[in-house]
């Protein structure tokens, strides 16, 4: 069965992506329909993208160490601050 039209997909017009089966037709863009191949799509939580709207919905904002098992900087400050006995508001 095709993910995206839920219609069954015969061998000739098969694409697998991220384990999800569909029909070359129907490999799209979730944000603009743009067709999609295994080259192009860039994939979040079962949902597939062209690059260039993946990049544009889903880059991360802020500085790159953030969120990679370090805290964020805000939590940081708030604990120097905290330590230091002083607190801005």
């Amino acid at each position: 069965m095709c993910a995206a039209c839920q219609k069954p997909v015969y061998p000739m017009e098969r694409l697998v992506a991220d384990k999800f089966v569909f029909h070359n037709a129907c490999f799209c863009c979730k944000h603009c329909n743009a067709k999609l191949s295994l080259g192009s799509y860039a994939a979040l939580h079962g949902e597939f993208y062209c690059k260039p709207h993946f990049q544009q919905l889903f880059k991360s904002k802020g500085n790159y160490d953030e969120g990679f098992g370090r805290k964020q900087h805000k939590e940081l400050w708030v604990h120097k601050e905290v330590e230091s006995g002083t607190k801005t508001a």
